[in-house]
């Protein structure tokens, strides 16, 4: 178990996030929950000790997403987001550019986050480039609209990129007051809405070689360590989410006892998927039980259907707007699209429309 997970304060931080309001529109930032994180260190779990973070690795980030995600769905999305840009940075063969954002980024002196899932899962089905990168005297100029940037508005730094007319792509940290760089007003989505997801426009902005991260190569998100689309990472935030719902789901079998027949096949599935987790981070398979895609697939499934029942176990209490049970269905729902490669959503479509391969 990670040392960060096994501390006190940050199970204090759990407890916490779970027990104070939380924003559920796109015009409010939760600003409590992102100062509680940075309180409880959480700017530095992913940097390097060489640049003054806790460096902690890639198995024991799996254990803080999951755990973090037990006390609140948003702040550990917003989280991912900031540190998939950390990453990013981190792995860049741009040696002086790591050195001068990492030690802010872990002081808490930059807010990077990403938009990228036009480089990976995001309309991929256009022909067009969504963002192009085009060569001029001073490096490139992006432009286009990058679909998805959480906590854009908040942001000083962005790690998005673009495709170069050979098809090979960029990746870049773009700095948001940068001319040519336009956020747009957050998106009001059915759950999440106050990670303040935008679009973020780019009109002939240029990146200089001192902003390259990766690239010019042919799939750029490869290029690097990186979590990527349908990553452990995002099992470890479904996992951890299911969990927070099945112990809300428990106070009511406490309230019901008959309702403990529908809760505890949940409990066990649930500490079979952490089991599998672990062990897959430990020893990652291409296929079978402990591939990416599969742990994905099920833990899509569990939060999808934990949700559900216990909504279904409130009764009408439950589908009134602002009772927690109705905001975990909808929350629950983003894991069919955040990050969801194609394989893992041809196995949540054949699930739901109890179809199978030929």
């Amino acid at each position: 178990m990670s040392d960060v997970v096994s501390h006190d304060a940050f199970q204090t931080l759990v407890r916490t996030l779970h027990e104070i309001p939380e924003p559920d529109s796109a015009d409010r930032w939760p600003t409590a929950q992102m100062e509680l994180l940075t309180e409880a260190g959480g700017n530095r779990w992913n940097i390097p000790t060489s640049f003054g973070g806790d460096g902690i690795n890639a198995a024991e980030m799996l254990e803080v997403y999951r755990e973090l995600s037990i006390g609140s769905l948003l702040t550990t999305f917003i989280l991912t987001q900031r540190n998939a840009a950390c990453q990013r940075i981190e792995t860049t063969p741009n040696a002086a550019l790591a050195s001068r954002l990492l030690p802010l980024l872990c002081r808490g002196e930059l807010f990077a986050t990403v938009g990228i899932s036009h480089l990976t899962t995001s309309r991929q089905h256009v022909r067009t480039p969504v963002v192009t990168a085009t060569t001029c005297p001073d490096g490139y100029l992006l432009n286009g609209s990058v679909p998805w940037a959480t906590g854009a508005l908040c942001a000083d730094l962005l790690v998005t990129g673009g495709t170069v007319p050979d098809g090979r792509q960029i990746l870049a940290a773009v700095p948001t007051d940068r001319i040519g760089v336009t956020i747009l007003p957050p998106i009001p989505l059915m759950g999440l809405s106050s990670s303040q997801t935008s679009i973020v426009e780019l009109r002939d902005v240029v990146v200089s070689a001192d902003d390259i991260l990766h690239g010019p190569v042919e799939r750029v998100m490869s290029a690097g360590a990186g979590g990527g689309a349908g990553s452990l990472g995002t099992s470890a935030v479904a996992i951890g989410t299911a969990q927070g719902t099945l112990r809300m789901f428990a106070e009511e079998v406490d309230r019901r006892p008959e309702l403990a027949e529908f809760h505890a096949p949940l409990e066990q599935e649930a500490a079979e998927l952490c089991r599998q987790l672990r062990d897959a981070a430990v020893s990652p398979q291409p296929t079978g039980p402990l591939s990416a895609e599969s742990i994905r697939r099920r833990a899509n499934s569990l939060v999808v259907r934990s949700a559900q029942a216990w909504l279904a176990a409130t009764k009408g209490a439950g589908y009134m707007v602002g009772h927690p049970a109705e905001r975990a269905v909808r929350e629950s729902l983003f894991f069919l699209v955040w990050s969801c490669p194609q394989l893992v959503l041809e196995g949540n479509l054949r699930e739901l429309t109890c179809s199978h391969p030929s």
